[in-house]
Parts: structure tokens; C-alpha cells; sequence
């Protein structure tokens, strides 16, 4: 715990001074101050609650019982490397094998899904003896030197692409180059990666191996058509590559059907290399590689010891089984299925009502739905889905965007997301989307408390509600015109010009202390 709690500005004006600026914040324009948390909500340094609909990270829930409490007792009795002895990191490796088909069966600890994609990196370069990746359009793979390179939604932004880097067309079936019309857009996709390959060979190129997310998640929340990484892989490995699934946004049973999200292409398919991470500590830092015993063996032939000086400590090890009982004891693919699919089905029906809902997609909790300004273009309405990420943060629901455009408002919270969270997103969202016809209020029910202007004021003859009410800054008024008194008797309302002060909002709009601060603002006019 802080030893110190400052106010929130001070907070702030320390981290711009102290923090570097590339660290950005979410909402950097009224950053929210998050004191504690608890499930899926969020309380700021006023108590104020905020549902989470983001922090993958946080899966079984922030600051779960079980999860701290096998953090505390693990952390009393023992934290070490892991070059001595000691049960858990066996025990551990042994539950994530029961998740996974039998051939990833060996298992590297480390600290973050940054860690664990530049070692699977390093797996597929040994194991192949090549050092060319075929990575897909808008990928990111973590923030390490090696993986910006094949990272083309950061390396766009820096140097460049590299040669031995080949990029390949993202399959989305909504903006991509092969749509939902087209007969068989999962083999038309995997095509798009055997060409490159063809491409790569013709230049004396060879391929170490093909590096996807199971589900692209900065990419935009995409789920890859039917048949898609079987035919890549099949190609990869003619080549004498390897296929590596990033599992580090999707694993551990997000996606509710099934533990991995790559398993929803099929038994037939299966990675040689699996990475996961974010979820794995519920907010601990402990990430994994999965690999085969023969990509294993081939990295212990080269001669240099791995060696990761906190991956796989008994505390980390500890926390990470403490996730895998809580997934197991509370049914949580389970609630991914039912609660998803239920918040889907209502993100549907806004589709339905709301123009600017172009598409909804997802599985369990993992769901994007697109705005767009037109459905026949499908140009991305990146403006209103940042409105309304701001108008959701204004009702105390944090959600962000994603995609190449970022047009795609997404879902990913804490896997004890309810019901009723669902429903009370969907009315939000709806309410926001839908508006309501211009609401005119005139401020001429507003009243002095006298003796002086100069004093404390107050709103007599507002509606209560009217003062609780909140608003964004999307709203308009007429030029601000003075009060004029005639009287300084308490029992009198100051005379108001013929030009009356008019405020202009919708419903729905409806949020924040504006409002209020309109009225103080007038009032001391």
C-alpha cells in the first residue's frame, strides 16, 4: 500500500513530471484514479464504482480471495529461483499439460507475454535453423526489440518492415480483402501465407516459422474463418517452419467452448508452439512457452543454458494454480459461454436499431463490435466510437477500441462478468447511440440567494434531478447573457434581460458535473 495518498491532480502532475510520456494513460484527458478493485469494478480515490469491461489481465476477477491468499501463504514460506528444487512449478507445468493436446508437453516459465513470444522466437530459429517470420497485417507481439519487428502495428510507426519479415493480409471477413460473401475465405486467407512462402523461396529465403495470435486482438477483434490456420500450418511445415500461437489475450478459457482459442479451429490443428501470459497471475507477472519434446530438445542441443531469474518461482507458480482452481471451482468458461453469448445477442439487436453499428463478432468473452459511418463503405467511424468510449467512462463503464482503425469498441473483462453487467452495457451503449430529440431548458428557473451575487448562490425552483444531473461537453448554449437585479430583497428573484441564457442537451448525454458547474457559472453572472 502507497505510504502516501496525494490528490488526484497532484497524482498526476508527479507522473507527467517523473513517468515517461510514451507510458500513456486511458483517458488522458480526465484520467480516472483507481484506488482498489474488486470482481469487475473499480472504485476511484471517491469510492465512485466503475464497471471493467477490459482487464483481460485481472481474468477470475481483481484482488480474488483465493488468488491473494495462495500469493500471501506461498510468499511467507518461500521465494526463490528456480534452480533448486520445489513442487510447484512441476505441479503447474502438469495442470497446463492436461489443458493442451499431448505433444506440448515442455514447458519454459517467464515474467511477461513479451518474454514468452521473443523465447518462442528463439524455439522456432533453432529448431528450424531459419530466421524469416510470416506475421499477420496489424499484428503485435509484445514490446521487445525482437517483436516490434514482426509486430507491423508498432514497427509501421518506427523503421519500418524488415527484410526477413513478410507480412501477410489479416483474415478479416469484414474489411479484409476476402469477405463473409466469398465461398471459402479460410483457404483463400491460407493462400495469401503458401504465396508468400513461394515468394520468400524465389528469394532465397527460408521460413522459421508462422506467428499469429489465436484470435487477433489489436487487429480488431477478428475470428479467423473456418479451416484457416490448418492450411497455414499445413504450408509452414512444408517449408520447414513452425506454427506459433500466441494464446497471450485469448488463453485460459475466454473464449468458453474450449480452454485455448486456437482449439476452436479444430482437433486437427495444433500449434508447435503455444505462448501465454496476461491472464496466467490474475495480475501477477508469470507468462509460459508450450512447446513440443523436439523444438525442446533441439534449444538444449545449441549448448547455453536457459536460465530466467524469477520465471517459475513458487510464489508465481503458486498464483498461477490458484487461477487454474478458481476457472475450475466457479465454471468460468461456462459463464464466458452463457454471459457472452448473451451479451452478444444484445449487441446484435443494437446492430439492428443503430446505423453505426456495422458489426458485432466474438466468442465467449471476447467480443468487437465495429462502428462505421456508412454499412455499404464500411468506413470505420473512428470519431464515435472514441465519443463513445468517453460517454461510457462518463456513466462509470471502462472500455476502449481497438483495431487498425480503431473502430472497434472491445470486450474482454474479468471472466465473472455478469448478466446484468451485459444488459447494463447494451442500455448504456443503446441510450448513448440512440439520443433522444433536443431537450431546451431554460435557465430562468434559476433564482439568487441574496444578499450579494459575490456570496454563495443556489438553484431554487430547479427539479432536484436537474441539479444531480450530469453531462458531457456535448452540449450547446446560447451567447451568455447578464441578470440584471432590480431588488436586494431576499424574497426577490434578480430581473432577468430579454436574451434568456438557453442550455441545449439530449438525453442520454446525461452524465458528469457540467451541468452543475453551468449553473454556478451563470449564477455568477
Amino acid at each position: 500500500m502507497a505510504l502516501e495518498v496525494f490528490h488526484k491532480d497532484e497524482t498526476l502532475q508527479m507522473r507527467r513530471k517523473l513517468i515517461g510520456q510514451s507510458c500513456r494513460l486511458f483517458f488522458s484527458h480526465d484520467p480516472v484514479k483507481i484506488m482498489r478493485a474488486r470482481g469487475q469494478y473499480l472504485y476511484d480515490e471517491n469510492g465512485m464504482q466503475y464497471l471493467d469491461c477490459i482487464s483481460n489481465v485481472q481474468h477470475v476477477g481483481h484482488c480474488h480471495p483465493s488468488i491473494t491468499q495462495a500469493a500471501a501463504a506461498q510468499m511467507d514460506l518461500l521465494y526463490s529461483n528456480t534452480r533448486f528444487l520445489h513442487d510447484n512449478i512441476v505441479l503447474y507445468a502438469n495442470r497446463l499439460a492436461a489443458t493442451l493436446p499431448k505433444k506440448l508437453c515442455v514447458f519454459y516459465f517467464v515474467n511477461s507475454g513479451s518474454e514468452a513470444n521473443d523465447l518462442a522466437l528463439r524455439l522456432a530459429r533453432q529448431y528450424t535453423r531459419h530466421q524469416d517470420v510470416i506475421v499477420l497485417d496489424y499484428a503485435y507481439h509484445g514490446h521487445l526489440t525482437s517483436l516490434i519487428d514482426i509486430s507491423p502495428y508498432k514497427f509501421r510507426k518506427l523503421e519500418g518492415q524488415k527484410e526477413g519479415v513478410h507480412v501477410a493480409p489479416l483474415p478479416d471477413t469484414y474489411h479484409g480483402i476476402y469477405r463473409e460473401d466469398h465461398l471459402d475465405p479460410g483457404q483463400a486467407y491460407a493462400d495469401t501465407v503458401k504465396s508468400l512462402i513461394e515468394e520468400a523461396h524465389k528469394k532465397g529465403r527460408k521460413i522459421s516459422s508462422f506467428f499469429a495470435e489465436s484470435l487477433p486482438s489489436v487487429g480488431g477483434q477478428i475470428i479467423f474463418p473456418t479451416g484457416y490456420c490448418k492450411r497455414v500450418a499445413e504450408s509452414v511445415h512444408e517449408a520447414g517452419g513452425v506454427y506459433v500461437a500466441d494464446e497471450i489475450q485469448t488463453g485460459f478459457g475466454r473464449v468458453g467452448s474450449h480452454f485455448w482459442a486456437f482449439q476452436l479451429q479444430g482437433e486437427d490443428f495444433c500449434p508447435d508452439i503455444v505462448t501465454m501470459g496476461k491472464p496466467m497471475g490474475n495480475g501477477h507477472p508469470i507468462a509460459c512457452v508450450a512447446t513440443t519434446e523436439e523444438i525442446a530438445d533441439a534449444f538444449t542441443a545449441n549448448g547455453v543454458e536457459y536460465f530466467n531469474t524469477f520465471g517459475g518461482n513458487p510464489v508465481s507458480c503458486a498464483i498461477g494454480l490458484a487461477v487454474l482452481d478458481v476457472i475450475e471451482k466457479e465454471d468460468l468458461r461456462g459463464n464466458a459461454v452463457r454471459v457472452g453469448g448473451h451479451l452478444k445477442q444484445l449487441l446484435l439487436q443494437l446492430q439492428t436499431k443503430h446505423p453505426l453499428v456495422g458489426d458485432v463478432r466474438g466468442v465467449g468473452l471476447f467480443i468487437g463490435m465495429e462502428l462505421v459511418k456508412d454499412r455499404v463503405s464500411r468506413k470505420p467511424a473512428t470519431e464515435e466510437a472514441a465519443h463513445l468510449v468517453r460517454r461510457l467512462k462518463e456513466e462509470r463503464i471502462v472500455i476502449s477500441t481497438d483495431g487498425p482503425w480503431d473502430s472497434v469498441i472491445k470486450f474482454k473483462p474479468p471472466m465473472c462478468f455478469s448478466i446484468e453487467d451485459a444488459e447494463r452495457v447494451s442500455t448504456c451503449i443503446d441510450q448513448i447511440l440512440g439520443g433522444c430529440p433536443e431537450l431546451t431548458v431554460c435557465l430562468a428557473f434559476l433564482s439568487f440567494s441574496y444578499p450579494s451575487p459575490s456570496t454563495t448562490s443556489s438553484l431554487r425552483g430547479v427539479p432536484p434531478s436537474f441539479i444531480s444531473l450530469t453531462t458531457s461537453s456535448k452540449y450547446s448554449c446560447s451567447t451568455f447573457c447578464p441578470f440584471t437585479s432590480t431588488t436586494t430583497s431576499p424574497s426577490h428573484s434578480p430581473a432577468l434581460s430579454p436574451a434568456l441564457p438557453i442550455i441545449t442537451y439530449r438525453q442520454g448525454e446525461l452524465h458528469g458535473s457540467v451541468f452543475h458547474r453551468l449553473g454556478k457559472a451563470f449564477l455568477k453572472l
